[in-house]
């Protein structure tokens, strides 16, 4: 089923949010990763953005936006109740010191190892890993969520043939066709979307995995 770009980005981030309980804090990624802020609800997590705060609300409404209020990316946020800003060496202190409960990535690449690919590609500018390489080791769980596949290129791979971000991180992969679980003994698919089937993932994945005995709609 052919899915518009909104509604791909809509049901992975509603889905990650579901991963979280009262009490986490948890880091939020650029781009995608950040909708996910905008469907916990009622529940009381408290987003990190390594640029320096806690507390970091659902995405303002359009016209409302206030330009000293950023995520990491640029990206206009606003300010919970009780919100806090400080600096980078603060704000790396609270990822480093293992004080995050969950951090959501996007990725260029993951592997059936865990691994993750998500800051260069080859003969491309890229400004540099940032704050990658700290939430992948420094956060408790990691999860990617991404787009199965990219202009039709797979994503989900035997072996990364990107530059690593980190090797052996990842928990969770969660796509807008299928959640993944990585383990000792490879990825685990968990659940497929209603907007796909085991077939297609098949035909779009290129790690090898295995079907859980529960697997989920």
């Amino acid at each position: 089923m052919e899915m518009d770009k909104n509604l791909v980005r809509e049901v992975i981030a509603k889905r990650v949010a579901q991963e979280f309980h009262d009490g986490y804090v948890v880091n939020l990624g650029i781009g995608l990763p950040t909708l996910v802020a905008n469907y916990v609800g009622d529940m009381d997590v408290i987003f990190q953005s390594e640029n320096g705060c806690i507390g970091v609300g659902p995405a303002p409404e359009k016209g409302k936006e206030d330009p000293y209020l950023v995520n990491a990316g640029g990206g206009f946020i606003t300010a919970a109740k009780g919100a806090m800003f400080f600096d980078s060496a603060y704000s790396f202190g609270i990822i480093r010191g293992g004080h995050v409960d969950a951090t959501v990535l996007g990725a260029l690449e993951v592997d059936e190892k865990g691994n993750l690919a998500n800051w260069m590609i080859p003969g491309k500018k890229v400004p540099g890993m940032g704050g990658a390489m700290d939430l992948v080791i420094g956060a408790k769980h990691v999860i990617v969520a991404m787009e199965h596949t990219s202009n039709g290129a797979v994503k989900i791979l035997k072996e990364c043939k990107l530059p690593l971000t980190a090797v052996g991180v990842v928990n969770l992969i969660i796509t807008e066709k299928a959640v993944f679980e990585v383990t000792d003994k490879g990825l685990v698919l968990k659940e497929i979307t209603p907007y796909s089937s085991l077939e297609d993932i098949r035909a779009t994945t290129a790690a090898d995995f295995i079907v859980a005995d529960d697997l989920k709609k």
